[in-house]
């Protein structure tokens, strides 16, 4: 959660410097060159605002707009009494703030003609310093303009992201629900049932031992073909458990983008035929990774997921139409990276293209399934 002393996303030691510069140092002239009746007015003037901003931070957001009046109505004082209009650059980024594009607009509007209206009044009172501040009062001016829509971009962009977030999260956890529930299910058709027919086996055993030992024999003999049928049940289930099927992961992946606003299309050959256990481990968690690098980097709207198989090989392509991503050797991040190392492992390649978007083609030989004869 950003401070009440930030104004430039992310960046606090940033913001900090912005209030120095751009409030404290400019008002320094103020406290210049008038008296000392002026001076204590600026500096309760300038207190005021500085509570208006810390309490527009601090309550409910339902206030920002009043918060907001207070500091426009300070602003146009200090521009039109002292020829201090710096305080409107200020309260252009916390107009940025705003989530509603409706009160974005409207606050936006009523800022930009009480800044222009204060700086026109201001210049026929007080001409001589309008004059000497000309160039920075162009550049507040256009900064004032400016400025609010980067914040709401960045603001509605951060939102965004952290709804994204929250969204993986709660997937991740449906997830785990929906598998142990599986789990829970597979247990109780695998080793319940062939428990419960153990059981039965035993007893009748234990009670044919004395009376007929043959038959009893032929119980024990039926307890360890159950015994052993279980035991293979389980080996199978777990390693069930442990692959990542290719068209699971397009599921996954399908929710990702629709979370993202990233359209989707998927072409080819979405279930593959008699691949090993490796290589679809391989290309579901490639493309995992390359997707949430679309999602997080590529600022795209469209993206294209091609998977082709043929006798020798099995090709993945995934392409958007966003801004790309980095991808040069030593400088990308630990996503391509693991891309990189998990392609080699199986002998495969994977190429990067960046060319109106990314397009990353993933190859890995075919190799035939061991069977058990």
């Amino acid at each position: 959660m950003s401070k009440w002393y930030s104004i430039i996303p992310k960046h606090p030691i940033q913001s900090i410097l912005a209030w120095v510069f751009i409030c404290f140092i400019p008002f320094y002239s103020v406290f210049k060159n008038q008296d000392h009746t002026t001076q204590s007015i600026a500096a309760a003037i300038l207190i005021t605002y500085l509570i208006c901003v810390y309490l527009d931070f601090k309550l409910p957001s339902g206030l920002t707009y009043m918060w907001l009046s207070f500091e426009m109505i300070i602003n146009a004082v200090m521009s039109v009494l002292y020829g201090y209009f710096y305080f409107s650059i200020f309260t252009s980024f916390l107009i940025g703030r705003i989530r509603s594009k409706v009160g974005f607009y409207i606050m936006y509007g009523l800022h930009i003609a009480a800044t222009v209206g204060a700086i026109i009044g201001g210049f026929f009172i007080e001409t001589a310093i309008y004059i000497q501040q000309i160039p920075f009062m162009v550049v507040i001016v256009f900064g004032t303009i400016l400025a609010p829509f980067y914040l709401f971009s960045r603001t509605q962009s951060d939102h965004l992201e952290n709804k994204l977030k929250s969204a993986e999260n709660r997937i991740s956890e449906l997830s785990v629900v929906e598998e142990r529930q599986r789990i829970a299910r597979d247990l109780h058709d695998t080793l319940g049932q062939k428990l419960s027919m153990i059981g039965l086996k035993l007893d009748l055993a234990i009670r044919l031992v004395d009376k007929n030992q043959e038959q009893a024999k032929n119980e024990l003999s039926d307890i360890r073909k159950t015994a052993s049928m279980a035991l293979k049940e389980v080996r199978e289930m777990v390693s069930d458990m442990k692959k990542i099927k290719i068209e699971d992961e397009l599921l996954h992946v399908q929710q990702i983008l629709e979370i993202a606003n990233i359209d989707l299309k998927v072409k080819g050959q979405l279930k593959l035929e008699e691949v090993p256990l490796i290589l679809e481990n391989t290309l579901s968690m490639c493309l995992k990774e390359v997707v949430n690098n679309i999602v997080r980097h590529s600022q795209a709207k469209k993206c294209t997921i091609r998977i082709e198989q043929t006798d020798k090989e099995i090709r993945m392509t995934i392409s958007d139409d966003g801004i790309g991503y980095n991808t040069v050797q030593g400088e990308q991040g630990n996503g391509i990276k693991g891309i990189q190392e998990r392609i080699q492992f199986v002998n495969g390649t994977v190429k990067f293209e960046q060319n109106k978007g990314t397009t990353v083609t993933i190859i890995v030989p075919f190799v035939i399934v061991y069977q058990e004869i």
